[in-house]
């Protein structure tokens, strides 16, 4: 039998069901109202798209609660049927469908850690880390004088993401980029 949780022992980080589809609550507010019951106001994402939802609560209100396992894993390969992810403690290796890791294979390139996600035991999703450093394999030189202050210009990185980046980076410098916006941070 599941384990029912009520809106009162909501935690971040908390994996719960609801209309069907697993969410992670990513943070929570309790409301009482001048007028009217008190309810719950959250923020929660979606494990299977990424998608973050607003969403509101009435106090007291049950749902039930997901068991989750995050694990650090090393991506070893993908083909377009599966992608092997590897424990880096007891090399034991692991198969996930390439939907599973969809998100995460935009960021990470071969032997970089990432984060597999399992729910009740099954693997869920692949995480990137938040901050990854992957080479520029393509964007054009910049120009001076092209603008008053800091331009940008676009860039594809070794994975195949396409970004933008300043007009002083050139092909082959390595760059940190932010996974969950897809923003350049620095150069390194």
């Amino acid at each position: 039998m599941a384990e029912v949780v009520s809106t009162s022992q909501f935690n971040k980080g908390m994996a719960i069901a609801i209309d069907g589809e697993n969410f992670t609550i990513v943070e929570f507010q309790h409301v009482k109202p001048g007028k009217g019951g008190a309810f719950v106001r959250t923020r929660v994402r979606n494990i299977a798209t990424g998608a973050v939802l607003d969403k509101t609560f009435r106090s007291g209100e049950k749902f039930d609660r997901i068991h989750t396992q995050s694990q650090t894993m090393t991506y070893l390969y993908s083909t377009d049927d599966e992608v092997v992810l590897m424990d880096p403690e007891t090399f034991e290796q692991v198969t996930v469908s390439p939907e599973t890791a969809r998100q995460a294979l935009d960021w990470v390139v071969e032997n970089q850690q990432v984060q597999l996600l399992s729910l009740d035991g099954v693997p869920a999703s692949v995480e990137a880390p938040n901050h990854v450093e992957l080479a520029i394999t393509q964007t054009d030189p910049g120009l001076r004088g092209d603008t008053a202050q800091g331009g940008t210009k676009p860039a594809t990185l070794e994975t195949g993401v396409m970004i933008q980046v300043p007009l002083f980076i050139e092909e082959g410098e390595l760059v940190r980029v932010d996974t969950r916006t897809g923003s350049y941070i620095t150069r390194v």
